[in-house]
């Protein structure tokens, strides 16, 4: 696996795809700092570490009317290509939806990044 961040954004819209209420993820810390910036966001509910041996990142999916909240997912940054940005020129997200950061904050998306003012790379803009 070449881009752990793109497999964690299918495997999410694989399950809403299929109806499940979780999904289960191989656990990394970048990428539950990823899924508490979401659950920060509204997009996914409960994002939990489990197992002790085979550690797993366990979300919660959130749907409205069967519609799920996380529709569709545009990527920034990618393995051969790292976009980044200072707070003043974050771009603001269409469609209703928020923009993920790396910061040396952590992972921030764009309204909690322009009020603690800290740029970093871009990751995602999820809608």
């Amino acid at each position: 696996m070449t881009d752990p961040i793109s497999d964690f954004f299918i495997r999410i819209k694989n399950a809403q795809k299929a109806g499940h209420e979780t999904v289960q993820i191989p656990y990394s810390r970048f990428k539950h700092e990823i899924a508490r910036a979401l659950e920060r966001s509204g997009f996914v509910g409960k994002a939990e570490k489990k197992g002790r041996r085979v550690r797993v990142l366990e979300l919660t999916l959130l749907y409205h009317n069967r519609v799920p909240l996380l529709r569709d997912v545009k990527l920034f940054s990618t393995p051969s290509r790292r976009l980044y940005t200072s707070y003043r020129t974050i771009p603001s997200a269409s469609r209703g939806g928020a923009i993920l950061l790396t910061t040396p904050k952590g992972v921030l998306n764009n309204k909690e990044a322009r009020k603690e003012k800290v740029g970093g790379q871009l990751l995602v803009e999820i809608w």
